[in-house]
């Protein structure tokens, strides 16, 4: 199906399905995103020092709303899905954009911690145990403003727990 381009509310009573094959990316190695490519899709991490890089957040207004060639990206997300146990796996902004939110971390001894971004974070690191990233974690993240991509998830990890969270 081709590339379509709406102008104003879409309304579906019955809802949209994405599903298929086409819905779910493997990351093998380190990838710069696009948002034609990876947004609104599951981005299965499958590399354990990947470095997987979010687009630059475009936040300019289109001369017109109904303009298919806009760039302004505000909206798109990014859902990751770790099924190689990261050992040094990066989820990193331009340098310019920053991370609001937060990341739960939990350990299978029912215990964990929620870790909040501070104002200067471009990177969220996990390393397969006291940083997140084992098998099974969950981080999505959304380009909500100018400079600022919104996070959140549950990553699992192991050991005495620290901030995924870091500054380029």
């Amino acid at each position: 199906m081709a590339k379509s381009t709406f102008s104003g509310p879409v309304q579906s009573l019955a809802g949209f399905i994405s599903a298929g094959n086409a819905n779910v990316v493997s990351l093998t190695a380190d990838t710069t995103l696009t948002v034609a490519s990876h947004a609104g899709k599951i981005l299965t991490c499958n590399d354990a020092d990947g470095k997987f890089t979010l687009p630059s957040i475009v936040a300019t207004a289109p001369g017109r709303d109904d303009d298919p060639n806009q760039t302004n990206n505000l909206g798109a997300s990014f859902f990751f899905v770790v099924e190689t146990a990261a050992t040094d796996m990066d989820i990193l902004t331009d340098g310019t954009d920053k991370f609001v939110g937060g990341l739960y971390t939990g350990k299978d001894d029912a215990t964990g911690k929620t870790f909040i971004s501070g104002a200067s974070n471009d990177v969220i690191t996990m390393n397969g145990s006291t940083k997140g990233g084992l098998a099974g974690s969950i981080v999505k993240v959304t380009a909500v403003a100018s400079a600022k991509y919104a996070v959140e998830g549950i990553i699992l990890g192991s050991g005495t727990i620290v901030t995924p969270f870091a500054d380029a």
